[in-house]
């Protein structure tokens, strides 16, 4: 992680828009979400109660963060950015994390190749 005092910044940013409603969600997401049967409410869950296991602070436009969030005893994966001029987030995308990419607990992508 790049900086410690820019990732809190961007998960209190993530947030706050989501609490406050300043949340954009991209198609790509929807779609994916649709697919995969994950609600907007677990997303949000994820974002609110879940715990940042990815950063990506050099993402464009925005910086972003990968959440890993229990719901009901299942894991889910949320991508979101945050736009700090406007205060909203974007929710990149959201997935249900499997064995086969990533080790127990679904907090670390698995290596191949050593």
């Amino acid at each position: 992680m790049k900086s410690r005092s820019n990732l809190v910044k961007l998960v209190k940013g993530i947030k706050d828009a989501v609490n406050s409603g300043k949340i954009e969600w991209q198609r790509h997401a929807l779609e994916k979400m649709m697919e995969r049967d994950i609600s907007r409410k677990i997303v949000k869950n994820v974002l609110l109660a879940g715990e940042v296991i990815e950063d990506y602070p050099d993402d464009k436009p925005f910086s972003s963060a990968l959440f890993l969030g229990w719901v009901k005893e299942e894991p889910f994966h949320v991508v979101s950015a945050f736009d700090s001029n406007t205060g909203y987030c974007f929710i990149v995308t959201a997935y249900k994390p499997d064995l086969e990419h990533f080790e127990p607990g679904f907090k670390e992508r698995k290596k191949y190749g050593n």
